[in-house]
Order: structure tokens, then C-alpha cells, then sequence
């Protein structure tokens, strides 16, 4: 059981562009697919997704996250099993890579960025600025969400997702799946 848990976890840690390959971008646009299982930072495996809280994102929870980007925008979708049920969380884009510590996946991508940092101005931290996939779990741990801009990714610049434990901005942070997400036209 062990052995395969394991192979399933690092099987699906991994970013899968949509039509299989190594997420490249062919100019005109950028498919991506990341699909994982959340493991504690103190895990066994090495996992891209990282639960911080055990009781909001049980290890094991599933996490799918999906990127199309074109010259006329980016979507970004979330699809998660496994959370508890009922609660309301708070995800967004942030700008570097999961780790052990959750401050490591730094601050919310923002599109216009703020120059003063921490951002906390209303006119950079808001849904048309970021990306924001905030959801509410059904009753069976699943929750959806997905956001449109007509703007796209700074090339390198957006590196995870992180569940905060409440919509909005003053969440703290639960877990954290990092995403190669792609620029298009050299971003």
C-alpha cells in the first residue's frame, strides 16, 4: 500500500500540459494540467503539494489545476476532492514555489504589481488584478472554481497556488501546489 501511495504521489505531483509533452508554449498559446495529492512537508515522498493544515486538507487530498492562455487572456481553473466539507477557502496565484515553510510561496501574482510590498492597496489586491479561485466545499469535500483575465502571466513569475482558510485576503495558509504556469508570446 505504502509503496504504491508513494508512486502515486510522485506520478501525479508532476505538471502535465494538456496533450502530454514538457509545457511548452508554442507562442499563441499555453495549455497546462497539474493534477496532485496533498503529503505534510514532512512526508516520506517529496510532493509538490504541500497540506499545512491537516484538518482543512487532509494528506491525500486530490488537487487539479488547469491553465489556457491565448493572446485574448488566461484561464486558470481549480478542481479539488477531499477538503473538509462546507468550508469556504480562499485561493489564489502566488508568485513562487511551494515549501516546508508556507510563506515561501511569496505574495499573490499580481498583473499591474504593487510597488510597495507587502501589498495590501485595494486597487492591486482584488479579483481583476489577481487570480482568485475562491470556493465553498460541498458537502462530499469538492470544490471548484475558475477565473478569466485578458491579460496572461508574466513569463516565471507565477509559480503556485495556496488554499487559504478563508475567501478573500486575510486567510491563512493551508496548503500549496506549485505550478509551472506558462506565458504566452515570451510573457
Amino acid at each position: 500500500m505504502l509503496a504504491g501511495a508513494m508512486a502515486a504521489v510522485l506520478a501525479a505531483a508532476s505538471g502535465v500540459p494538456a496533450g502530454g509533452g514538457g509545457g511548452t508554449s508554442g507562442g499563441d498559446s499555453f495549455e497546462l494540467r497539474t493534477v496532485a495529492h496533498f503529503s505534510p512537508p514532512s512526508g516520506t515522498v517529496p510532493s509538490n503539494a504541500l497540506t499545512y493544515d491537516r484538518n482543512l486538507v487532509p494528506p491525500g487530498t486530490r488537487i487539479e489545476v488547469q491553465q489556457n492562455s491565448d493572446r485574448r487572456g488566461t484561464t486558470v481553473s481549480l478542481h479539488v476532492s477531499g477538503v473538509r466539507a462546507g468550508h469556504a477557502f480562499g485561493v489564489h496565484v502566488h508568485t513562487k514555489p511551494c515549501a516546508a515553510d508556507p510563506a515561501a510561496a511569496g505574495g499573490h501574482y499580481q498583473n499591474r504589481v504593487d510597488p510597495v510590498q507587502p501589498s495590501t492597496d485595494p486597487a492591486y489586491v482584488n479579483a481583476q488584478n489577481e487570480v482568485w479561485l475562491d470556493f465553498t466545499a460541498d458537502t462530499r469535500g469538492k470544490g471548484e472554481a475558475r477565473a478569466h483575465h485578458t491579460w496572461g502571466f508574466r513569463s516565471g513569475q507565477a509559480r503556485s497556488v495556496v488554499l487559504h482558510d478563508e475567501p478573500g485576503t486575510k486567510g491563512a495558509r493551508v496548503a500549496c501546489l506549485t505550478v509551472p504556469f506558462g506565458a504566452v508570446g515570451g510573457g
